[in-house]
């Protein structure tokens, strides 16, 4: 049965995405005390990279920010591997945001404010988080947007 946190991706028309294998030699999340470091995750939807290349060149900032926002998912979607319960996230700690951007491509505050806006809307208050939005010139498999999260969990 769905908690709280996936009843409401579930009214946002939004679903968790399956967890991908990690593309190194790492793991998709370490639990230490009641913190969950999450690993970088890209924007994926039906397990393949839906925006690449650099944001302000060939991805628009409305398709980066759709990029933050499935980014979000799937970061989530690793919580819940971890966890178990969506419904057991305390608070959303940190979010750190890195953006491909084009030379001249200042905005990834804004770019990022799409995982924000979907985290505030399944937590509550408790998804207000800190954040740091990072402009970089690569990505892994030349995606537009790596994000990482530290959650609070039970």
């Amino acid at each position: 049965m769905a908690g709280e946190a996936e009843k409401v991706l579930e009214s946002l028309g939004l679903k968790l995405p399956e967890v991908g294998k990690p593309l190194g030699s790492y793991v998709n999340s370490v639990r230490t005390g009641n913190l969950l470091f999450l690993s970088g995750k890209f924007p994926k939807e039906n397990g393949k990279l839906k925006y690449v290349g650099k944001v302000g060149r060939e991805v628009t900032e409305e398709q980066a920010q759709d990029a933050s926002r499935l980014a979000a998912l799937s970061c989530l979607a690793s919580a819940k591997a971890a966890i178990e319960d969506l419904d057991r996230v305390r608070r959303v700690v940190r979010v750190t945001g890195y953006v491909a951007s084009a030379p001249g491509f200042y905005d990834s505050a804004k770019v990022l404010d799409g995982a924000s806006d979907i985290l505030t809307k399944v937590f509550g208050e408790r998804g207000k988080h800190t954040r740091l939005a990072v402009g970089v010139s690569e990505l892994p498999l030349n995606a537009c947007v790596e994000l990482e999260m530290v959650l609070e969990v039970e």
